[in-house]
Formats: C-alpha cells, structure tokens, sequence
C-alpha cells in the first residue's frame, strides 16, 4: 500500500520492448539501497515490481501488457522523470490517502497555471480531463491520486477536474515538467469505488421477485 506521498523522483533510462514484458529502466539516487528484489515500487502511482541492477541507483521493472495499456509509462521517454514512493510499512502514518498502486485509467492534462506572479512561491491550478467512466468515483473534496501524487479534487466540471496545487508539491513532483496534453495516470479513491459498485449493483438489482410480488406485478 501506498500513501501517495512522492518520496523523490527518478530519470527514465530506458524503455525496452521484448518477447514478453517491456523493460523500463530507472535512476533513482535517491532510494539507493533502499529495495530488494522483488519490492514493490510506485512509479507515477503504478505498483511495479523492482528489479536490482548492478548500479546501485538503478532499478528495473517489468511491464505487462495491461499496464502499458492502461497507464502512461508505455510513452516515457529516455530522460523523462517519474514520481517514486516505496510502500507504506503497517503501523507508520497516512500522510496521504489509501493508494493501491492500482491506475485505473489516463487523463489528459488541460492546464497547470500558476495563480500568481511569483512563480517561487505561487500555488497552482491543475485541469485534468477524464475519462467517462470514472464520473461516478469521484467527488468534489474527495481524495484522487494523478501521477502518484494524493490529491484533493478543488472542482468538478465533468469531464474536467480541477486540483489546487502547492508550491512543494509543484517542485517536488514531475508536475513541473509536465505539458497540456500529456497523459496522466489516475487512480480514484479505493472508497468511492467501493461505494460507486455497490449504488449500480443496488440500481441493476431492485426490480426483483420478491419486488414484484410485494407491489402486485
């Protein structure tokens, strides 16, 4: 489990297809000696599992299918930089939300404008447009995770979200090195999508038997 708290950020050094799985390889100085084989590691909020290479501040990570089809580290380039968090051990604080590392689908990003003059010390305004189907998991104020990063949606104007950004979160995250149109992964809060199952199971399944027999049908 993760938190969506971005511990640091990594360099992508290469993407590479197989017979199989593609490879992604990252540098990530920052978490040095800090996984073993077969951890799991958050990469732009996708679960991946790490891989040790002879460089310390290397790891690698297999991608299946479904995950290039569903998220966006199929379209990282060399170079690019993604957001990375190790797992949340039991028992330590949830700074963030509950994140599963489970991307549900991509958005694409609309806008990221800066509120104020000063771009040091400026908040910003993130537009993400969604995907349909994730509507009805999302709520305004409610948790959303983009990226990896735990969120508050500020806004809903459907397909459009829109998140208010902090200046920490703006450097410390791949935010500020993201253009309009890039595609983001988004992963929506555990719970509404619990709550959004169980109201369209409720709305398929109350006209039965035992409803038509107590209303005389």
């Amino acid at each position: 489990m993760f938190t969506g708290l971005i511990e640091t950020t990594g360099t992508v050094l290469s993407l590479n297809p197989g017979e199989g799985a593609t490879r992604l390889v990252i540098a990530a100085p920052a978490l040095s000696n800090r996984w073993h084989t077969g951890d799991s590691i958050a990469v732009n909020g996708v679960c991946l599992t790490a891989i040790p290479l002879s460089e310390p501040a290397h790891f690698a990570a297999d991608l299946a299918d479904e995950t290039l089809a569903r998220t966006n580290l199929g379209g990282l380039a060399p170079g690019a930089t993604v957001n990375l968090e190790l797992p949340t051990p039991a028992g330590s604080p949830l700074g963030g939300h509950v994140v599963q590392g489970h991307v549900d689908a991509t958005g694409s990003l609309v806008s990221i404008l800066p509120l104020h003059n000063n771009l040091a010390t400026t908040d910003w305004r993130l537009t993400v447009e969604i995907p349909e189907h994730l509507s009805s998991q999302i709520i305004s104020q409610g948790s959303i995770t983009i990226n990896g990063i735990s969120l508050t949606v500020a806004r809903l104007d459907l397909p459009r979200i829109e998140i208010a950004i902090i200046p920490h979160t703006y450097r410390a995250t791949n935010l500020h090195t993201l253009k309009p149109g890039a595609l983001v992964n988004i992963e929506t809060d555990v719970l509404a999508k619990y709550a959004a199952a169980q109201r369209a199971a409720s709305q398929q399944n109350w006209l039965t038997s035992a409803y038509l027999t107590a209303n005389g049908y």
